[in-house]
């Protein structure tokens, strides 16, 4: 293979790894680390450092428009990348001690939740809830709906969500995506956010997450 060829289907493969990135919120490593891999058949360590400048890059592309659109939660996702960047450091810590077939089986099993989640996505979950928390630390907020209404939210269960976001940070160092399967089962079913906010904002926060631990990596 020519290094025009591989640089073509390296090119091809980023920017669906990209696409399902930015649509889903799971982070584009997703499908970049298996890329290289398997079909590469680059070294696991290296497609993993690789695949946290990628998902750095998609998350800045995407989040930028989410943000100006008025669906992902800022605040939010400041709030929880306290635990996600604190999970990145851990998980970036571990992969060195971790061995190659471990990481692969980890990824594996991440991949196929992560590929349930994007069929198997809940509809949006409209209803204020009564959280004291929510209003004190200012995560209330709102998306425009489909006819241009404004649909209000409150946050729930803080302390469970915070708790499930410094895992899904420690898998993100450890494996080189986003983790975005889990920050949006964090945000959506346990914090119940609307799906819409989870996704846009789980997009704002994989990259904070991934440049935390690429900084070990490099």
């Amino acid at each position: 293979m020519t290094v025009l060829i591989f640089t073509l289907l390296v090119f091809a493969g980023s920017t669906a790894a990209g696409l399902l990135g930015a649509l889903t919120g799971l982070g584009g490593g997703v499908v970049l680390v298996p890329l290289l891999t398997l079909v590469f058949h680059v070294d696991l360590r290296y497609a993993i450092g690789a695949s946290l400048i990628s998902v750095i890059a998609t998350s800045s592309g995407a989040a930028a428009a989410y943000v100006r659109e008025g669906y992902s939660n800022v605040r939010i996702g400041m709030f929880l990348e306290v635990a996600t960047t604190l999970g990145a450091l851990l998980g970036a810590f571990l992969a060195a001690k971790v061995s190659t077939r471990g990481l692969a089986v980890l990824f594996g099993a991440v991949l196929i939740y992560s590929a349930w989640l994007s069929w198997y996505g809940d509809p949006d979950d409209t209803e204020i809830k009564e959280n004291p928390w929510s209003d004190r630390l200012g995560l209330s907020g709102m998306y425009p709906g489909r006819r241009g209404e404004e649909i209000h939210y409150r946050v729930d269960r803080i302390p469970a969500g915070f708790a499930t976001m410094f895992g899904a940070g420690t898998l993100s160092g450890l494996l080189g995506i986003g983790s975005g399967a889990v920050k949006v089962i964090a945000m959506d079913r346990i914090m119940r956010i609307p799906f819409k906010v989870s996704t846009t904002t789980s997009n704002f926060m994989i990259g904070v997450t991934a440049a935390a631990s690429a900084g070990i990596y490099l």
